[in-house]
């Protein structure tokens, strides 16, 4: 089956920086793909070589099969959602969802009736005449999303669309992305930092650092099954354990990645059984609701976080634990960079 979009060693330079540097991918039809990495990794540079803002310094880029290197951005089966949605304010909602079809010479009751088709799929019936300053933020997310839906894109690409949004908006619409993607079926391909988002909505997430693809798979295994440190680190919150410890624990002598929620606390008189292992004291605690968490320290300083439930009692800074933990909860990484 031919690929939505592929990457084949794409660089993009910008003088002596490499912006994305030999980057190959695959993303399926169909799928709700998320490009994740920290500011500067290169995710969002890939997105806009994709869109045709960007052109390649090398490589290949296909959409369905056709190459695009060259091709302008009209001319692709994509639409893109920008983080700022860059609506026109002077136009009513239904005029900027419509805008695209007219300088595609569509004539106005066919604009029309299609834009008011799209604000239906985002629940947004009945909007077309308001201006987008009468919206909320998460309305003026919507326009924008009907607006890249009406042109009817084979591919819809988000550039951090929710990053404007309050924190319990920003939860609502992810679901109702993920509702939206697997209504319509198309490919998504949803640039963002937050680890959370990735998670929580995409089929696939490729982690970027420094301009190239860290690690690509599905949430679960990028989240349990890290292969390098940085991505240990960057997706989700992760204890990297050097080989000397991880050896004295009774561990492999590797480089361990062991998530703080796999950590068991046992407190004064309490003995560990037969699991992994280790001393500790708590330098620091941070309550958070469901849970607590605990930044300890052990004997040899190595610093160890725990996310220990809150109804587990209360802990108090310089408290001495056990640290345990199931052996198949480690992790064993592929390389430390």
């Amino acid at each position: 089956m031919t690929a939505a979009v592929s990457l084949q060693h794409v660089s993009r330079y910008f003088g002596d920086v490499r912006a994305v540097d030999d980057v190959s991918l695959e993303i399926p039809e169909g799928e709700f793909f998320a490009l994740l990495g920290p500011s500067g990794s290169g995710k969002t540079t890939c997105l806009r070589l994709i869109a045709g803002f960007e052109q390649p310094s090398r490589g290949h880029i296909e959409i369905f099969g056709e190459t695009v290197e060259g091709v302008p951005p009209y001319r692709r089966s994509v639409n893109t959602v920008f983080q700022d949605y860059a609506l026109f304010p002077h136009m009513t909602v239904r005029e900027n969802v419509a805008y695209g079809l007219m300088v595609k010479g569509v004539g106005r009751e066919a604009r029309a009736s299609a834009a008011e088709n799209a604000l239906a799929m985002v629940a947004l019936s009945g909007f077309g005449g308001r201006r987008p300053s009468q919206l909320s933020g998460g309305q003026r997310q919507r326009v924008a999303l009907a607006r890249a839906l009406v042109n009817r894109p084979k591919v819809l690409l988000l550039d951090e669309p929710l990053g404007a949004l309050d924190l319990k908006l920003r939860e609502q619409m992810q679901v109702e992305l993920k509702t939206l993607q697997r209504s319509l079926g198309i490919t998504f391909i949803f640039v963002t930092h937050d680890q959370g988002e990735a998670l929580s909505m995409a089929d696939k997430v490729a982690i970027f650092n420094d301009g190239k693809i860290a690690q690509v798979g599905t949430p679960e295994q990028v989240y349990e099954q890290p292969q390098t440190r940085f991505v240990a680190d960057f997706v989700g919150s992760s204890n990297v354990l050097p080989p000397d410890l991880a050896s004295a624990t009774g561990g492999p002598q590797r480089w361990i990645s062991l998530r703080p929620e796999k950590i068991v606390v046992l407190r004064d008189g309490q003995v560990p059984q037969g699991r992994r292992h280790t001393a500790a004291v708590i330098t620091a605690i941070h309550y958070l609701g469901a849970f607590t968490r605990l930044n300890t320290r052990t004997h040899d300083g190595y610093e160890i976080n725990v996310a220990s439930p809150s109804s587990a009692g209360k802990f108090h800074e310089g408290e001495r634990l056990i640290l345990q933990w199931d052996p198949a909860s480690e992790h064993v990484m592929e390389g430390e960079g």
